[in-house]
């Protein structure tokens, strides 16, 4: 009879995850088989040459680094050259004539150190200008839009009038199309009739002042992570109201006899009862963060001077716009390791902190 049951019990477990499971190896195993695969050829999408085996070149060509110290220009007294900027190196094709082992790289980061100054050259540079982008921007736009989110999650939990009008306002921008979005922002981010600029010369009187924002490599970044936690906000404010109201009103009630003000609650009370809610939010929030490609695509198409390029947009380009897809596979599946490893280390890190 236990036989019977067991056997039963495993019919119905198998019932209710096998289509799950199928979808998991059709959608996610199976296309990660077929990348890794793919890793290892030359695979193009429309070429005349058949695919063949190059091992672990691309992944080579992935990701070699070298870094080299290079010297400022001297005179003939020995002294180093300068110039309106300061010293003056040697351009990078001469440091290349000069180093051999340089053919084939080229300089993705640059620091200068005294008089020195130290590069950091790779066969694909952009790869790691973008891996460097795409850090930086969840730097960005994590504590933003997180922060933004639980802001709006405690005001619409107040009993107040017109909250579910406010609520719906705020999760609007998340059933917006990306796409619709990021066209929208990049109009206001215009430079000579974008309405940001446009506000900011009407207030302080200059008709040329403000910003290229989408056109200076110094606030392309931070002005599509702008755009960026404005749209996904609405999601965390959901799932912050969620934890919010899992929070025993006894216990503001309780906290509240005992003297505490409305900072001290929050402090005690509220974030202690979202601790499980903001590793949730902290985890998904990264998680999309490094996934950012639509509003690159449309806003900025990675510029300027790779300054908003990321991984997920470089892969892709590769893949499919350079049909490289052996390559562009490369870059998704080792992307995908960092991921994960990143995502590891976040998770290990909330727990340990739960633990204290």
């Amino acid at each position: 009879m236990k036989t019977r049951l067991g056997q039963d019990s495993l019919l119905a477990v198998g019932g209710f995850a096998g289509p799950a499971l199928l979808l998991f190896a059709a959608f996610i195993v199976l296309p990660l088989l077929l990348a890794g695969g793919a890793t290892l050829t030359n695979l193009r999408l429309l070429s005349p040459e058949p695919t063949s085996f190059v091992g672990l070149e691309n992944y080579k060509r992935l990701l070699s680094l070298q870094s080299i110290v290079i010297e400022p220009l001297r005179d003939q007294r020995g002294a180093p050259l300068r110039d309106e900027d300061g010293l003056r190196f040697p351009t990078w094709r001469q440091a290349r004539q000069q180093h051999p082992q340089l053919a084939g790289y080229r300089e993705a980061f640059s620091f200068r150190i005294g008089e020195k100054k130290l590069v950091l050259a790779a066969t694909d540079p952009v790869f790691y200008r973008s891996l460097v982008n795409t850090f930086l921007f969840a730097l960005l736009v994590m504590p933003l839009q997180c922060g933004v989110a639980l802001g709006l999650a405690l005001l619409v939990n107040q009993r107040i009038k017109g909250r579910i009008f406010f609520r719906t306002v705020y999760f609007v921008p998340v059933v917006t199309s990306m796409v619709v979005a990021s066209i929208v922002w990049a109009f206001m981010l215009n430079t000579d009739r974008g309405l940001l600029n446009e506000v900011f010369r009407a207030v302080i009187g200059d008709p040329n002042a403000g910003p290229d924002w989408l056109g200076d490599r110094h606030y392309a970044l931070p002005a599509v992570a702008l755009m960026s936690a404005w749209q996904g906000c609405g999601f965390q404010m959901l799932v912050f109201l969620a934890g919010l109201q899992s929070i025993s009103p006894e216990l503001y009630e309780a906290a509240t006899l005992m003297g505490a003000n409305a900072w001290q609650r929050f402090v005690h009370v509220t974030l202690p009862g979202l601790r499980n809610t903001i590793v949730f939010v902290l985890v998904s929030t990264t998680l999309m963060a490094f996934g950012l490609f639509t509003q690159v695509d449309v806003m900025t198409s990675g510029g300027p001077l790779d300054s908003t390029s990321t991984v997920v947009y470089h892969a892709v380009r590769s893949g499919f716009r350079e049909q490289d897809i052996g390559y562009g596979s490369t870059i998704a599946l080792v992307f995908f390791g960092v991921v994960l490893g990143a995502s590891a280390v976040q998770r290990l890190l909330a727990a340990k902190g739960g633990k204290q």
